[in-house]
């Protein structure tokens, strides 16, 4: 789309909602320089001929100006962006168009604290910390959530696994609190011999009681759960495809490498006080 073409539409968006919140332009002007004081910067000034041309879409608007827009109409930074073709959520992804020769942050915590938020996972949300869970159950859950996080994580298009406190199944290799991408398009089991462990496809598999995060191998109608070598936990099977279902290949990770609130249980020499498997 061309920038004028852009500034039109963005500009009738703009109009559109300043009507759906019951404000004329001389409203907006004068709330704007109640945004100017408290800023003590001028630039954040609407006057009522801004107001009109922007929304009649002759130029796009400044960060300052948006800035403005966004307390005004009680509307997000980046929803306004969006307004004029330009997606805040994009960012990440475009980051990864090209790599620079030096180790680096990618986004200081500060830059990123206005977007980003905390989800509500504490005891009473709903959502238990100690069970590997899909993550996409939330937006079931709760809804839609206007927020870049949600943008970045795109769980209506990819799903998202946690693993849970409790599930030591490939841990140290996947430790407990892991967050984890999940590929639902490869759900067939691959066989081989792999030469380091990193090699071996992990899968994500729903059980009837929940889920698990794991290696596996399928034979005579079982789907064996391989866990990490210095796992406590033992190899499980269940009757495939009875109780389990292979919710896709894991081809992402979020993890702590640093200690957590978890210990990792030590491995008894008698397997019967082995860390059961999770439930």
């Amino acid at each position: 789309m061309r920038p004028r073409e852009l500034n039109v539409r963005g500009g009738k968006r703009l109009r559109a909602l300043r009507r759906s919140l019951g404000l004329s332009i001389r409203e907006v002007e004068r709330l704007s320089q109640k945004v100017v004081d408290e800023k003590k910067n001028r630039d954040f000034y609407l006057s009522d001929t801004w107001v009109t041309d922007i929304e009649k879409g002759n130029f796009r608007p400044s960060a300052f100006k948006i800035y403005s827009l966004s307390v005004i109409y009680k509307c997000g930074f980046g929803k306004i962006l969006s307004f004029f073709g330009l997606k805040l959520s994009d960012i990440v992804r475009d980051q990864a168009l090209f790599g620079l020769p030096k180790t680096h942050l990618v986004g200081a915590a500060e830059e990123d604290a206005a977007e980003s938020m905390t989800l509500p996972v504490g005891p009473h949300s709903g959502f238990d910390l100690e069970k590997t869970a899909l993550l996409n159950r939330l937006v079931e859950a709760w809804g839609d959530f206007p927020v870049p996080l949600l943008e970045r994580l795109d769980l209506r298009k990819s799903l998202y696994g946690y693993i849970g406190l409790k599930d030591f199944t490939l841990s140290p290799l996947l430790p407990p609190g892991s967050f984890v991408q999940i590929d639902t398009s490869q759900t067939k089991i691959k066989k081989g011999s792999w030469r380091l462990e990193f090699e071996r496809p992990i899968y994500f598999i729903e059980l009837r009681d929940g889920y698990v995060c794991g290696w596996c191998e399928i034979k005579d109608g079982q789907l064996s759960v391989i866990p990490h070598p210095n796992s406590p936990v033992e190899i499980r099977r269940f009757p495939y495809p009875g109780e389990a279902v292979i919710v896709g290949r894991v081809t992402g990770v979020a993890m702590r490498i640093v200690e957590g609130n978890f210990i990792l249980p030590k491995r008894s020499a008698d397997p019967s006080q082995r860390v059961p498997p999770e439930k």
